[in-house]
């Protein structure tokens, strides 16, 4: 059988990032390309810039859907187009995985994504951190996160790319209960900094999971970062020279960042195809 006889598999991918350059929509376009490849599969993916020209997908052309990070505030734009067409295709992909049809739209909500996410739905505080967070840092997961498919195989804590200037903090416990919604990780705990750990992995349903961090970052990409001298003399100031060069060390690990790169979205990507051939 070749590839175009296979079902076809349509993937969206979000994009948040405002024509900002970035390095996320290269990792997502990597990671489906290998995951392609190593299944065998006819997969295809299209990109939609949803801040920057307004685009969103038509829900029934989709099967899959990925929605990136971004820049800015996740506050500010509320109101704004791009972001009443966001939340209306989110709206629609809710509806139809309610609905009796068989085959469910599964989707992947990254940083920006996360925090528009846990907007919406009123899971926490949102608010700007003392200083950005940047680098590769350890996620802890809860005892959902540790059970949670998406997770399989990574350690506790595991490491992955966070940067951010925002935060969802002080999880709504009400809120989780009433919408049936799972914490699935939350930042490494800071014993001598009296702040609130930052939300970092919510699963907001069967087919809806979100991350605070970067899931699609890879060692390059981060490489090419940390050269830059402004971005050396952020972390620096914030966690310290030794920090920067643990962190240059982690890129070279591959059980670090390298393995949650291979392993989370691939994991997300294994439940939505396999959901998709049990029909």
């Amino acid at each position: 059988m070749t590839l175009t006889d296979k079902p076809e598999i349509k993937v969206a991918i979000l994009d948040l990032y405002d024509g900002i350059a970035n390095e996320g929509m290269r990792g997502f376009q990597d990671i489906l390309n290998r995951y392609k490849a190593k299944n065998q599969l006819n997969l295809s993916f299209e990109i939609f810039d949803v801040r920057r020209k307004c685009l969103v997908p038509n829900t029934d052309d989709f099967d899959i859907y990925i929605s990136s990070g971004g820049p800015g505030s996740p506050l500010d734009t509320e109101g704004t187009e791009w972001e009443k067409k966001y939340f209306n295709l989110i709206d629609k992909l809710e509806d139809h995985n309610l609905s009796n049809n068989s085959q469910k739209k599964h989707a992947f909500f990254v940083c920006h994504s996360f925090q528009l996410m846990c907007r919406k739905y009123g899971l926490g505080d949102i608010n700007t951190r003392r200083s950005t967070s940047f680098g590769v840092l350890p996620v802890h997961q809860t005892k959902a996160g540790l059970i949670d498919p998406v997770f399989e195989g990574l350690a506790d804590p595991f490491y992955a790319v966070d940067s951010r200037s925002w935060q969802v903090i002080n999880p709504n416990e009400k809120r989780f209960t009433e919408l049936g919604m799972q914490l699935l990780a939350i930042e490494k705990e800071r014993p001598y900094v009296d702040l609130p750990r930052a939300m970092m992995a919510v699963r907001f349903n069967e087919y809806f999971i979100s991350t605070q961090f970067h899931p699609e970052a890879d060692a390059a990409g981060m490489q090419l970062l940390l050269s830059k001298d402004e971005k050396k003399k952020e972390v620096v100031n914030e966690h310290g020279l030794d920090k920067y060069n643990d962190m240059l060390e982690h890129l070279e690990d591959p059980d670090k960042i390298t393995y949650t790169q291979n392993t989370m979205i691939p994991n997300f990507l294994d439940q939505a195809v396999l959901s998709m051939q049990e029909i």
